[in-house]
């Protein structure tokens, strides 16, 4: 989801405010790339502390693109080569929800979207998603479930909140494949729903 949150000013003056970050003056060239570069490092560190897994990006465009991409990432390195069907929990966003139906629609998947605790309930299944926290608010320990569907060799998903993830267990620590979420939370403007930047996690398997 989206939530109003405050930018500390020291990062507003001393980056967002300041043109050396976004002008084009050439001696502040490689001033601009190096700190860049430690940024995206740094994003990358917070973002495998915060999710408990092993490789992260550097971000992609939002929460819904990033929930297309593990679906996408999950067919691909999934075993059961001949499942064709993804799940999604419920209380999933319904933005996120919508662009992964379109994305399966163009892959030829199918999505069936019900309660997490219903997931073992399907066949053919090669992925599901999970909601950490869900558009309910609800907080779930979803390690149980996970541990089940592991055994069926299902590639589990979760999205997840940046900021509750800083008290809540981490997904991968509960066994997840592949967690992924909004950056929003950490002092972005909500922007009349973004896009903002995502953040995704993967198992090095």
């Amino acid at each position: 989801g989206y939530t109003a949150v405050q930018l500390p000013p020291v990062i507003l003056r001393n980056m967002l405010e300041n043109p050396g970050w976004y002008t084009a003056y050439t001696p502040y060239q490689p001033e601009v790339s190096q700190g860049r570069l430690e940024a995206l490092l740094n994003f990358q560190q917070v973002t495998l502390d915060l999710t408990g897994l092993d490789m992260a990006s550097a971000s992609l465009l939002d929460e819904a693109t990033a929930a297309a991409e593990a679906m996408a990432m999950a067919k691909r390195v999934s075993k059961l080569k001949n499942a064709n069907r993804f799940f999604v929990a419920s209380d999933v966003h319904p933005q996120t929800l919508d662009v992964v139906r379109t994305r399966a629609e163009t892959f030829g998947f199918d999505v069936i979207v019900d309660d997490a605790a219903k997931a073992l309930d399907h066949q053919d299944v090669f992925g599901v998603l999970l909601q950490q926290v869900g558009s309910t608010g609800e907080i779930h320990d979803y390690s149980a479930l996970i541990s089940e569907l592991k055994a069926r060799k299902v590639i589990v998903s979760v999205a997840a909140d940046f900021m509750a993830l800083v008290l809540l267990t981490a997904p991968g620590k509960q066994g997840a494949d592949i967690v992924f979420g909004s950056a929003q939370r950490f002092g972005v403007p909500m922007g009349y729903g973004g896009p903002h930047a995502a953040f995704f996690a993967a198992k090095d398997e």
